[in-house]
């Protein structure tokens, strides 16, 4: 027999998809809630302890969105800020590569991105196909919301340890050169007046002894 009330049947159906959606979505940041635990190389300023990478995204993001605010660059900040959140999914899996590191990167992004896509597939299909898609173009760095991102991303570890008198850098034997070659193109290409600033807060630091000295 009909429903004497179809609208309801209706809404009924619209509501329970939801329900499902709603539930897909709770998995998925129950899942990243796994990202506080993943552990990286610098500390938080005035903390003896490392920072895990949840903080780590909220940071940048937050930074992001507070320096799209003064310098001069054309981006749409909230894909900027999406990108710096879904970024580092890949270490709940992979764990947390130091930026240092001299060799390994090819292997390492294929790890990362075997361990997005699990993530966020737990996610309904359109919310994974959109982080998965951020996440790339972030990689890829291809756009200037990926530049912008990619310059937040590699400029916080560096003040963090400026923060803490060289702090990673001089556990993990890391040279001025090694640094400025490491962040400074990347810092410059997403967002050249924070490469000019960090250009002095870097030298400044050399000069205060917070690097490893040259072989």
């Amino acid at each position: 027999m009909d429903s004497p009330h179809p609208e309801r049947q209706g809404l009924n159906m619209i509501q329970a998809g939801n329900t499902e959606g709603i539930s897909d979505i709770i998995r998925f940041v129950l899942e990243i809630d796994k990202l506080k635990g993943v552990l990286r190389k610098v500390k938080p300023t005035g903390e003896d302890r490392y920072e895990n990478t949840a903080e780590h995204s909220w940071q940048i993001a937050l930074f992001a969105l507070s320096l799209e605010q003064v310098v001069e660059i054309s981006v749409d900040v909230n894909r900027v800020i999406a990108m710096l959140l879904v970024h580092d999914l890949g270490e709940i899996d992979a764990g947390d590569k130091f930026v240092f590191a001299q060799d390994g990167w090819e292997d390492r992004k294929v790890v990362e991105l075997r361990a997005v896509e699990r993530i966020c597939d737990i996610a309904p299909l359109k919310v994974a196909d959109w982080l998965i898609t951020l996440w790339k173009e972030f990689d890829g760095g291809g756009t200037s919301e990926a530049r912008f991102a990619k310059a937040i991303d590699r400029c916080m570890p560096v003040l963090l340890n400026l923060s803490h008198q060289g702090g990673s850098w001089l556990e993990n034997g890391v040279t001025y050169e090694r640094v400025v070659g490491r962040v400074g193109p990347e810092i410059e290409n997403g967002c050249p007046e924070l490469w000019t600033y960090m250009k002095e807060k870097l030298e400044e630091g050399r000069r205060k002894g917070f690097f490893a000295a040259t072989s």
